[in-house]
């Protein structure tokens, strides 16, 4: 309990300092650092990623070491599909297996999500799937706020990249990050919304329907529209 909160309260301190130094915190021009110090800091913006393409943004990726999972991770999950899929799958953060073999969706829900995929005529080879996280939290744990702003800069290149007419936001976490939303997945599910020009489908995580299998048709439902939008 001591270790969580401690991690939380670090989480805290560095997402002020991040959004600080983007110019997006409430401390306007003067860098959180700057204040505890006594200095008027000019703020820095994050360093952007410098790939202009998919396999250089993942050997960017692979040395990433901008959060501590860097320390706890096996292998960086980057991604993986085809670089010009026009659906686009994000989840939460790698788990168990997705660290050990590097690779999204790879565990019991991976084999539900390559069902789930192929309910609509397509394959994984087909699609593009990655997480806002690309290393795993230990012992899957929620992502803290820090972790999703530092790593968020990979999956916003990723989209931009692969220009998916499609992104399917697999539960709460991917959709509430994507939409800068609170709402509840059961809110958010079954409706297209928009992200940077991208249409947008939240749904039910494949790692929620194996302990809720009742809400698949909700799923299935969600997937319809997907295609649907697909053929248009």
């Amino acid at each position: 309990m001591q270790k969580e909160l401690e991690n939380i309260i670090k989480s805290i301190r560095k997402y002020i300092e991040l959004e600080e130094l983007a110019g997006t915190g409430e401390w306007g021009q003067v860098s959180l650092s700057g204040i505890m110090s006594g200095r008027d800091l000019s703020p820095a913006k994050p360093a952007p990623v410098p790939a202009d393409t998919l396999e250089g943004l993942k050997k960017e990726a692979l040395s990433c070491t901008k959060c501590d999972l860097c320390e706890t991770r096996t292998h960086v999950v980057f991604g993986a599909g085809n670089p010009r899929a026009k659906l686009m799958f994000v989840g939460e953060a790698p788990g168990m297996q997705e660290d050990l073999q590097g690779l999204p969706f790879v565990g019991r829900a991976g084999k539900l999500l390559t069902r789930i995929i192929e309910s609509i005529g397509l394959k994984r080879k087909d699609v593009y799937i990655a997480n806002i996280l690309k290393c795993r939290p230990p012992d899957n744990r929620n992502p803290l706020p820090t972790e999703i702003l530092t790593c968020e800069e990979y999956l916003i290149k990723q989209i931009e990249l692969i220009r998916p007419r499609v992104i399917c936001a697999l539960g709460k976490f991917a959709a509430q990050t994507l939409l800068r939303s609170q709402e509840s997945i059961t809110r958010l599910r079954g409706k297209f919304s928009d992200y940077r020009g991208t249409k947008l489908m939240p749904t039910f995580h494949p790692a929620y329907l194996l302990r809720n299998p009742q809400d698949k048709r909700l799923v299935w439902e969600d997937m319809k529209k997907i295609r649907n939008q697909l053929e248009k």
